[in-house]
């Protein structure tokens, strides 16, 4: 079935001050492709780029981390110095020549880290509350070294990286920037009571948690200005050890709150997702139809779409855009296969997380198998 609805995924939106021709977007998505030693894009991750281009859609990149101090895995690029600022802009150049727009996401990873990727350095959270997980090191996957918590005067120095990295991504010549603030890294830690203990203005009540995802999202505005910035939640997520004991009040606060700084737009993870699994259920499934009765913007829904949910998730109106994680990696040109109505590649899991070109830049594309 093709899916060419005058009013659905292939209509076009505006989004901030930046006009789409189609709602497909491809999530960011961590593959652990860029140069171990330095954080570099390399060639490499130019050519995945390129390939998953599309001529008016919008990639958000992979996880960017903003700091050497606290890295969670071995592999994934930087943005904190000028040589990954450089790396950047070459995939930024190839994908404006494709026609689509790309957005940076910024990440500190807060808890879920290891000190052999920070130089010998402890991480850092909210509050000393340690990690139940693993994190990607030279030694493979390893437990998380259990977190400091940070001081105030560090808070504002956090979120002084944020602007910073911010800037840089402008240097780098992207359209804007997406703060991370999912899937249980620092701004997640702040946000949920499970991991944040705290009992200064960071932290006690749903207020006081969100503070921080506030200053970092004022932070970064300082630099892109208003519609040029969006943030990324997973308000049901329980992935990387997350949960609180009041989600719902602390949710649709945060984005009462977010609504009120003229973002890009709100990206939401679906409940049905765990990272890159899929569940079963949540207890407490706040999802995109919650959300949107209370942030104005567009909305980017994500979170185990095929091409009909996302038909019908922009017919209801709680979205206006939709992001696709696993079958952008496998379907380069997933737009195009989404708007003939056809068949998708399989995706390997094997190769998600590191590695070389193998399930990374060799998909086919329709094209080449339509000339076969």
């Amino acid at each position: 079935m093709s899916l060419q609805s005058e009013h659905g995924l292939f209509s076009p939106v505006r989004i901030g001050e930046m006009d789409l021709k189609h709602r497909v977007v491809m999530a960011p998505l961590t593959r652990l492709r860029a140069n171990l030693d330095t954080d570099v894009p390399g060639d490499l991750m130019v050519e995945y780029y390129k390939q998953r281009a599309s001529d008016g859609g919008l990639i958000i990149s992979e996880a960017t981390t903003i700091t050497p101090d606290n890295r969670g895995y071995l592999g994934a690029p930087g943005i904190y110095n000028d040589e990954q600022v450089a790396g950047w802009s070459r995939i930024t150049q190839a994908v404006h020549a494709q026609g689509g727009r790309i957005y940076l996401q910024l990440w500190h990873v807060g808890r879920t880290s290891h000190e052999d990727l920070n130089g010998g350095r402890v991480p850092v959270a909210p509050s000393a509350v340690p990690y139940d997980g693993l994190a990607y090191t030279r030694n493979g996957w390893v437990p998380a070294t259990p977190p400091r918590a940070l001081s105030e005067d560090e808070i504002q120095d956090v979120v002084e990286l944020y602007r910073a990295a911010a800037a840089r991504a402008v240097a780098a010549d992207f359209d804007g920037v997406e703060i991370h603030a999912a899937n249980g890294y620092l701004p997640d830690q702040f946000l949920q009571d499970i991991s944040n203990k705290r009992t200064d203005r960071y932290g006690g009540g749903v207020e006081k948690r969100a503070q921080f995802l506030l200053d970092v999202a004022t932070a970064v505005k300082s630099v892109w200005g208003a519609k040029r910035f969006g943030v990324r939640l997973s308000p049901s997520g329980t992935f990387n050890g997350m949960g609180d004991s009041d989600p719902e009040s602390l949710f649709d606060h945060v984005a009462r709150r977010l609504d009120q700084l003229d973002m890009s737009y709100l990206h939401i993870v679906e409940p049905r997702v765990k990272g890159s699994q899929d569940v079963e259920r949540m207890e407490h499934p706040i999802a995109t139809a919650r959300l949107r009765k209370l942030f104005s913007a567009p909305i980017i829904s994500a979170g185990g779409y095929d091409g009909q949910k996302a038909e019908a998730v922009i017919a209801s109106g709680d979205a206006d855009l939709v992001a696709f994680g696993r079958h952008f990696i496998a379907n380069p040109d997933l737009p195009e296969r989404l708007r003939a109505g056809a068949a998708l590649n399989r995706y390997d899991r094997d190769t998600f997380y590191g590695g070389t070109e193998k399930g990374y830049t060799d998909y086919p594309f329709l094209k080449a198998l339509a000339a076969e």
